[in-house]
């Protein structure tokens, strides 16, 4: 049975299904956002994606044992607490992990060498935090479910 996020969401059997389900979490919350911010990231997000076709998948697909990494502490505190629902628990520290996963793409844009891209981060960016710790409870039941399978 696997036991660390590495073995989880990187095993090469399991991964594609992994970035498939990622990339439907990062539509459905944009899809969820609303009011003026909201607009500002549906449009920043169609426009990456006019950009570069495929690049969410792609995105995803490069950033995920980066993004295992960043959360692979807040997995073995939880698996050691003995918890049962990873989205709960990540909702629990949603500072500390939305800071740990945004150091990821914070670098990863940082080091684009597409000015198109890094202009668009930058603009989402300020909101980032937020959209990111929103996000969190769905992020955990989606590692749940691929632990489940493990």
């Amino acid at each position: 049975m696997a036991e660390t996020l590495k073995e989880i969401l990187l095993d090469s059997s399991r991964r594609p299904a992994v970035v498939t389900d990622l990339q439907t979490l990062v539509d459905e919350e944009v899809s969820d956002k609303s009011g003026v911010s909201g607009t500002v990231v549906k449009t920043g997000y169609a426009a990456v994606k006019k950009v570069k076709p495929g690049i969410i998948g792609s995105a995803v697909d490069s950033l995920l044992d980066e993004f295992a990494a960043a959360l692979e502490p807040f997995y073995a505190d939880y698996k050691a607490s003995g918890g049962t629902d990873f989205g709960a628990y990540l909702a629990g520290r949603s500072d500390e992990a939305a800071d740990a996963l945004l150091a990821v793409t914070d670098a990863r844009a940082e080091k684009s060498s597409r000015d198109s891209i890094k202009k668009v981060y930058g603009k989402l960016r300020p909101q980032g935090k937020k959209n990111v710790e929103e996000a969190l409870p769905r992020l955990g039941k989606l590692i749940d479910k691929h632990a489940a399978t493990a």
